[in-house]
């Protein structure tokens, strides 16, 4: 009788071993990452084609743009994935945070908009043009404008210029920074608008449809403006991350973002080596 109650209990004990080495490894690959939208459906997708690669992606979101890096450098959150590489350079610089792109997403063209006009080469003497106040924002709607050929920058204009960076102004254009929410909403009052891809999705604009000029996403000046996947830079080699960052390139994704934003939005598949240039 001593004999099999023994047994039993190490029997017991063994299923209660096991089942704590389980929940260990299962963890081990629990992924949080921070996001400040759902993007639509294409999360669920990678959700699932993760899921079959052992990896539980846990999505945590927030509502303010200052909180993911936080979180991220607090160990709160594994990775985030939210932001372009200007706004990550930024931030670090700001907050001292030891963070690194790890991997590119997409890139959401910015993109010139008008009740008025159908093209910028109808742009008058003396016009009023909106552009976003933020500093990463800011010096990229006005090398938008450039792009445009309604001004020129200074060489040396950077990453965070202002207006005081334009050299040339051939039709003596009034350039008018604001918040970004309000350039869509000032369009009856200015002849053009730059506006960001997100906040002109929200205003009901398609851009790639809507926008009288769109940003090249293949122009080099357009590299700093590429979405990434940020980590801890002592976690930068992590290969369950980097599983994360191939599955976000997967073609089903890549076809679902495409879906979801009809079009205005690019998946981006460039090495972080090639980006360094870019990456403060």
């Amino acid at each position: 009788m001593k004999k099999r109650l023994i047994v039993g209990i190490l029997l017991i004990a063994s299923v209660f071993i096991l089942g704590a080495c389980g929940e260990k490894t299962s963890g081990e690959n629990v992924v949080k990452i921070g996001v400040t939208g759902s993007d639509g459906q294409v999360w669920d997708v990678i959700k699932k084609k993760a899921a079959a690669e052992g990896i539980e992606i846990q999505l945590v979101e927030f509502n303010d743009y200052t909180l993911p890096n936080k979180a991220l450098a607090d160990g709160d959150i594994d990775l985030n994935a939210f932001q372009h590489i200007a706004f990550l350079n930024q931030f670090i610089k700001e907050h001292k945070l030891d963070l690194v792109p790890i991997g590119t997403t997409q890139i959401a063209p910015m993109g010139i908009y008008s009740s008025k006009l159908k093209s910028v080469e109808e742009m008058k003497q003396g016009a009023k043009i909106a552009i976003p106040d933020d500093p990463s924002n800011q010096a990229r709607a006005l090398k938008v404008l450039q792009s445009a050929g309604l001004i020129k920058l200074k060489e040396d204009f950077g990453l965070f210029g202002d207006v005081s960076g334009v050299v040339e102004n051939p039709k003596n254009v009034h350039i008018i920074p604001m918040t970004a929410q309000q350039t869509p909403r000032v369009l009856d009052d200015v002849a053009i608008s730059v506006i960001n891809n997100g906040v002109a999705g929200q205003a009901g604009f398609v851009p790639n449809e809507d926008a009288i000029f769109l940003e090249d996403p293949n122009d080099k000046e357009a590299q700093p403006y590429i979405n990434i996947f940020a980590a801890r830079a002592a976690e930068k080699d992590n290969e369950v991350y980097q599983k994360i960052v191939a599955i976000y390139h997967d073609p089903e994704v890549v076809e679902k973002i495409k879906k979801d934003t009809n079009g205005g939005s690019i998946v981006v598949n460039i090495p972080i080596e090639q980006l360094e240039d870019v990456i403060q």
